[in-house]
């Protein structure tokens, strides 16, 4: 199965982000890839207003992606945010859409990202339960940007049939955090030998763009690592289209091999 990730900068404009998002799309079919995976906020960067924005799954901007999805006959994968579940109305959700080809999944962020000075428990409302989905014979799992830190819902991911693992990402900035962000995405896919689908913003710095306060909006170097946590692909900070073919025999070897899975226990 090819695959791609799209590697973009979003900012405030949510018409000027879907365009990206259509560019990008018809790019990755273009390329032959089946599934395209946008990153976390693709909707609206991180440090903009998310409440004014928020909006259902059946939504104008959840529309456009499927509608988006649909004109090029691929699966999308992409972050946007929709309405809390609290009684006040004043938080979101951090929510993966995956939409194309018949498939209509969600995902809401587990494990909020409260560190390193930034707080997305303010505005945020988190998640509860790990989601999967099932395409051309495969399984995927979901997990968002700070989730990445957090193994067992990779492994519970594994659990539930996962051979790949879809991180969307808004990583962010400072002294080690890329790496980090490397170290954890190859990590992730040992722990749970799946391919690890890690897709970030790009880095506003390379393109001239000033971060915004402590909010996290992106380091780059997307990348796909296979189940034994090898970096089959990577980009570098700048925006691109990176495209992977899996094969889901490699995560068949690799539990043959490294049973992590079968051999762990929990305690």
């Amino acid at each position: 199965m090819r695959i791609a990730l799209a590697q973009i900068i979003t900012g405030r404009d949510l018409a000027e982000n879907l365009a990206l998002v259509a560019d990008y799309a018809a790019r990755a079919k273009a390329g032959g890839a089946e599934l395209v995976v946008f990153p976390e906020a693709t909707m609206r960067a991180f440090g903009n207003s998310l409440l004014d924005i928020a909006e259902p799954l059946d939504g104008p901007w959840a529309s456009r992606v499927r509608a988006i999805a649909a004109d090029q006959d691929i699966v999308i994968v992409a972050g946007m945010f929709t309405p809390g579940q609290g009684n006040d109305g004043g938080k979101v959700r951090n929510t993966l859409l995956v939409t194309g080809r018949g498939l209509e999944a969600s995902y809401d962020k587990i494990h909020l990202f409260d560190a390193f000075g930034f707080a997305e428990s303010d505005t945020v409302d988190a998640g509860t339960e790990p989601v999967t989905f099932d395409y051309n014979g495969a399984t995927f799992g979901l997990a968002t940007c700070y989730d990445i830190r957090f193994p067992a819902l990779f492994t519970e991911n594994a659990d539930r049939g996962a051979e790949v693992n879809i991180v969307c990402a808004s990583w962010g900035s400072g002294p080690g955090k890329a790496d980090q962000w490397k170290l954890l995405a190859r990590a992730r896919a040992a722990d749970s030998t799946t391919f690890v689908l890690a897709c970030g913003q790009g880095d506003p710095a390379s393109v001239g763009l000033e971060p915004k306060g402590t909010a996290p909006t992106g380091v780059g170097h997307s990348a796909v690592v296979s189940p034994f946590g090898e970096v089959l692909e990577e980009l570098d900070g700048a925006p691109g289209l990176l495209f992977a073919d899996l094969d889901p025999a490699a995560v068949k070897e690799a539990r043959t091999k490294l049973p992590v899975l079968a051999n762990r226990h929990k305690f």
